[in-house]
């Protein structure tokens, strides 16, 4: 959904952007920052039961991965290592959001049930960005399935903030059942794909 909305956030934080450039800030350095601060307010308000404020930590932090890249492109300093420095730590804040819920599900949520879910989040997301990049890597192309890394991210904060405001933690538990299984078929559609395109070629194409 981020990236559906990108060109209307990205104008509304062109200001901070050019601001942290005039400071000297880099792109890779707020990348870092959102990063951290993304792991800090999963991995220290979740487990402690402290939803929303966790939700509102991510959430002002998660904004930094539109801000990085469209500092890049105002300097035009955009680089091969800053998009794979982006995605790298994007990969670590998605982990540190599903491994803060489980932790919060292995303590004051006390469910096994949707420890479980979480960690099934935390996998199945970890293995559908792995496999679009894996096929890429090969020349094929993996880029289906019906839940993008920004339709995660946004569905579960959404709903654990939605949840903790309105004291229904049905919303967040309803949300890692969705999630849970969309990222699991996200990541066989990806291997269906990528398997069609395999056998699509020639032999000795396809021969390893």
């Amino acid at each position: 959904m981020l990236e559906r909305f990108r060109a209307f956030w990205t104008r509304l934080l062109d200001p901070v952007a050019r601001l942290l450039l005039r400071l000297g800030v880099s792109p890779d350095a707020v990348t870092l920052v959102g990063t951290v601060g993304v792991s800090v307010g999963a991995l220290v308000f979740f487990p402690q039961g402290e939803l929303l404020i966790g939700v509102l930590v991510i959430t002002a932090f998660v904004f930094s991965d539109l801000v990085d890249g469209h500092m890049a492109r105002l300097t035009g300093r955009s680089s091969k290592f800053g998009a794979f420095l982006d995605s790298t730590l994007d990969r670590i804040g998605d982990g540190a959001i599903f491994a803060g819920l489980a932790l919060y599900f292995a303590g004051e949520g006390d469910s096994t049930l949707y420890l479980s879910l979480s960690l099934v989040c935390l996998v199945m997301g970890a293995v559908t960005s792995y496999a679009r990049a894996r096929a890429e890597g090969l020349g094929f192309s993996a880029k289906v399935g019906i839940a993008e890394r920004a339709d995660r991210l946004v569905t579960i904060l959404v709903m654990t903030g939605l949840g903790a405001i309105f004291d229904l933690p049905v919303l967040m538990h309803v949300a890692l059942w969705a999630l849970a299984i969309a990222s699991t078929v996200t990541v066989v559609q990806r291997i269906w794909v990528v398997r069609q395109q395999a056998l699509a070629l020639p032999p000795e194409s396809a021969a390893p």
